[in-house]
């Protein structure tokens, strides 16, 4: 396996870690959703900018019209995946919202099979069957505390569709571009949507306090810089549907937050599915590895349609 492969591999790790103290945070702002999703992504763009100016927009003029309708798209994507989840966790758990928000294999199989061509594997398949089982144990269990808890999961799932799109449009510009041009466009245009919802909604933009100042700033840092970028600039050697089945982890981790910081009990339902999560994912990454060892990564864009065995 070459040496920029693991090191998307470590990136991908720390992102996870990161993006799974995404919805704490949330939980801990007293914004409304669409207020706290825009300071997320504008403050984003401002710690980004330094770094787009410092490479002067390299590689903007090489953007051609259909990378600008991608990368448009997975701005504008990532914008209402944020509104809809962070909705989700104003009427369901953590737990719940998490889960269902990263059951994007389902939609990332289907969307790298029938858009890019990518080949699956039948151990990819199974593993992320794997993986997703251990997710409904652990979104029935906390569906039995509340009767809330349908309308945040049809939200929380419906933001899973936004993701994934999100990273299906986002893949295609990012294997031609930078990192810091990719990044710096698509959270610009996701604030953009954001603030442009907020204003034709009448939300107010007033944080509240410098408390919520201080839990958006930090929903930029971790999540957003060191979890969404380090996906995006991993997606330049991991295909999304490696991407969408390791993020499968942040429902564990953000049981374990809940637990400590908001006093989430976790239940033995809970416990079980993250087991079975963890043991799908690792799975995933086995067959994974061993196909990058043998040399039989296929690039999306010429990959045939069909389960390679």
């Amino acid at each position: 396996m070459n040496k920029q492969k693991t090191y998307a591999y470590i990136a991908l790790l720390i992102g996870v870690l990161s993006v799974s103290a995404s919805a704490v945070m949330v939980k801990l702002t007293t914004t409304p959703p669409p207020v706290t999703a825009f300071y997320r992504m504008f403050f984003s763009v401002l710690l980004m900018m330094p770094f787009f100016l410092m490479a002067k927009g390299s590689g903007i003029k090489e953007m051609k019209k259909k990378d600008w309708l991608y990368i448009s798209l997975a701005g504008i994507f990532l914008a209402f995946h944020f509104i809809l989840w962070f909705e989700s966790l104003e009427l369901t758990s953590v737990a719940s919202s998490v889960v269902l928000v990263t059951l994007q294999p389902l939609f990332a199989f289907a969307g790298t099979y029938l858009l890019f061509g990518e080949r699956v594997t039948r151990q990819s398949v199974w593993s992320a069957a794997i993986a997703i089982i251990g997710s409904l144990i652990i979104s029935w269990g906390d569906l039995q505390i509340s009767g809330w808890a349908l309308a945040g999961d049809l939200l929380a799932l419906t933001a899973c569709f936004m993701v994934t799109a999100y990273l299906l449009f986002g893949q295609e510009v990012r294997k031609r571009h930078s990192l810091i041009l990719h990044t710096t466009l698509v959270y610009g245009i996701s604030a953009g949507t954001l603030l442009l919802y907020c204003l034709v909604f009448s939300y107010s933009l007033d944080p509240g306090s410098g408390e919520n100042l201080m839990w958006l700033l930090l929903l930029a840092i971790f999540p957003n810089l060191l979890g969404h970028s380090l996906f995006n600039w991993a997606l330049k050697w991991i295909s999304t549907n490696t991407i969408s089945v390791a993020i499968l982890f942040e429902p564990a981790g953000a049981i374990i937050l809940a637990y400590y910081v908001l006093n989430e009990q976790i239940m033995l339902t809970q416990a079980a599915g993250s087991a079975v999560i963890f043991a799908g994912i690792l799975l995933f990454m086995a067959g994974d590895i061993k196909r990058s060892f043998r040399g039989k990564k296929v690039p999306a864009q010429h990959s045939n349609r069909n389960l390679d065995d």
